[in-house]
């Protein structure tokens, strides 16, 4: 049975070792390939589509994605066992999305935990429940959610679906999930108001087990994708937010009772 999982595959676009975001202690971080959401300011363009792509970086050209087993996953995965060990790290599936590839996502979380590693996901949540419960939770230590806005409309406006199933979703898995944070991609213009982030914290708060809010301030690091890509960047107007602004935002959080802090 356990040679039948890791025998599972799937499509990666990248796999980033030493990180210290997206969960506790030191951690590699598996991009899966596919999302539904199309965030005007995705920082990962090129793994929003299944489909492997090629990019022009520099004049050269680059693809993006490969398919590969768990078991090949896995082998870059546990070359830092050690520093896991004494980090408190692991694991980090994100993307794209990894619940648009969940039977992937599920072996390579049942893999790691087979191997004492400490797992999470980074992820919007947007997929059948049943799918989230009986897949994805049984193997996973960290859920970390981006809840993006508060208003179904202004949702789909700026990520092309609505809210609904995403906040539906984020209260079920409060009640399965070991532990989930809930992370909130601070974008001027969009959501980057004291209204609306307390209307997230407030909605946070409410989660039975959330204890803790991310602020994640926007910034352009991935703009250069999108005419690598060939595809336009529509928020090329916008600045990432000053320090001051950001700690007003904070402060409009913690006002919700839980422990909020500026980056993840």
């Amino acid at each position: 049975m356990e040679q039948s999982i890791r025998m599972v595959q799937g499509r990666i676009a990248d796999i980033q070792r030493f990180s210290i975001h997206d969960g506790p202690g030191i951690r590699t971080i598996v991009f899966l390939k596919g999302c539904p959401f199309r965030c005007r300011w995705c920082c990962n363009p090129e793994m929003q589509e299944f489909g492997i792509q090629t990019m022009t970086v520099e004049g050269k050209t680059k693809t993006i994605g490969r398919d590969v087993s768990v078991s090949e996953v896995m082998q870059e995965v546990l070359k830092d066992r050690a520093y896991y060990r004494r980090s408190g790290g692991g694991m980090t599936l994100s993307g794209g999305e990894c619940l648009a590839q969940p039977d992937f996502a599920s072996a390579l979380l049942e893999t790691a935990h087979e191997e004492g590693l400490n797992t999470a996901i980074e992820s919007t949540g947007f997929a059948d429940f049943a799918v989230i419960e009986q897949k994805i939770l049984p193997h996973l230590d960290h859920f970390l959610m981006d809840i993006k806005h508060m208003d179904p409309a202004k949702h789909k406006a700026y990520i092309g679906h609505t809210n609904e199933r995403v906040l539906e979703n984020a209260k079920k898995i409060a009640e399965k999930a070991n532990r989930l944070v809930i992370r909130v991609p601070t974008v001027p213009g969009f959501n980057d108001t004291p209204a609306e982030i307390t209307a997230i914290a407030e909605f946070a708060a409410t989660l039975p087990g959330v204890e803790e809010l991310h602020l994640l301030p926007y910034h352009r690091l991935g703009q250069d994708k999108y005419s690598w890509l060939g595809r336009e960047y529509t928020l090329a107007d916008i600045q990432p937010p000053e320090n001051e602004h950001m700690q007003q935002l904070l402060l409009a959080a913690q006002r919700s009772g839980l422990r909020c802090q500026i980056g993840g």
